[in-house]
């Protein structure tokens, strides 16, 4: 009875509770600053080590199907503070500047075009009625590339919402992630902040203080795509008609923002507490990984 008894104390102290957070977290507004694209080019890979020598805690999702992925490890592994995700790759948008599956388009035909490329849009891909097990070769390839590549990796994600865009392919991502101790991205409660990437030129660092003034105790995430505006970057058009004009200046924009003073300051004035994605799954757990709420 003592025993028990003892035991209901120290649980009362800890204050569990559902969501993951102890009672004196609960009131803590965490912050999740995750850099994606990491791998797809050299511009980005510049961009991202400039965010990670400001010395601010990030994740950053690498792209391992891409090109430029190897320099990506290359900088990780001089940086294991960064939290290292694997940024799931059904697609290649970019004109004259494409990419393919890892497990070659022999092994994996109903996921490319005619000349053994992946498609622009998973609205295309889809179209074309892609095998399950095709999907999930292709993946799998890219987390076996991921975690022999020397870096630590802690979660995944997806560009472009391919990988997850039926609850059947969600399966297929939530079976991976659990089959290699992976997290999944919105599966430990986060909450997404408003983009940065739409707003002009202009407008990004004032669109992201804004961002950080509104959120709320709990966990937050902000997603920024970061690249250096230069010839290489100034050449990618997006083959998407949603795809933005100017991307590369969209992206030197976000990563002045995300570096800047202000924004560091503004991350203090407002009381955030920022964290990586190892910290958050080290907080919540991967046992207590919940699917969050799917769109209509």
């Amino acid at each position: 009875m003592h025993i028990r008894i003892g035991i209901m104390i120290i649980l009362l102290a800890m204050g569990s509770t559902s969501t993951g957070m102890s009672r004196n977290q609960s009131d803590t507004k965490y912050y999740l600053i995750r850099l994606d694209d990491m791998g797809m080019s050299h511009g980005v890979n510049m961009a991202v080590k400039q965010v990670i020598e400001t010395g601010l805690p990030v994740s950053t999702s690498v792209m391992f199907a891409c090109p430029w992925y190897q320099e990506a490890v290359d900088i990780l592994k001089e940086h294991p503070e960064v939290s290292v995700g694997i940024h799931l790759t059904l697609n290649a948008e970019w004109k004259n500047y494409r990419w393919g599956p890892i497990a070659g388009k022999d092994a994996v035909p109903s996921l490319v075009d005619e000349h053994g490329y992946f498609l622009p849009a998973r609205s295309l891909l889809y179209a074309q009625e892609p095998k399950l097990e095709e999907i999930e070769l292709e993946l799998r390839t890219q987390i076996e590339r991921a975690v022999n590549s020397g870096i630590k990796i802690d979660y995944v994600d997806y560009h472009m919402g391919a990988a997850v865009q039926t609850i059947e392919t969600r399966e297929v991502v939530e079976n991976l992630a659990a089959e290699y101790d992976l997290g999944m991205m919105y599966y430990f409660g986060e909450r997404s902040a408003s983009s940065t990437y739409a707003p002009s030129h202009d407008a990004k660092l004032d669109s992201l203080i804004s961002n950080v003034g509104r959120l709320e105790p709990g966990y937050n995430l902000q997603v920024v795509h970061v690249a250096l505006d230069t010839p290489e970057m100034q050449a990618m058009e997006d083959l998407n008609t949603f795809g933005l004009k100017e991307m590369s200046k969209h992206r030197q924009s976000e990563l002045n923002a995300v570096s800047s003073a202000d924004f560091r300051q503004a991350i203090k004035d407002n009381n955030l507490t920022p964290i990586t994605y190892r910290q958050l799954i080290d907080m919540v757990g991967l046992e207590d990984m919940k699917r969050p709420p799917l769109e209509d």
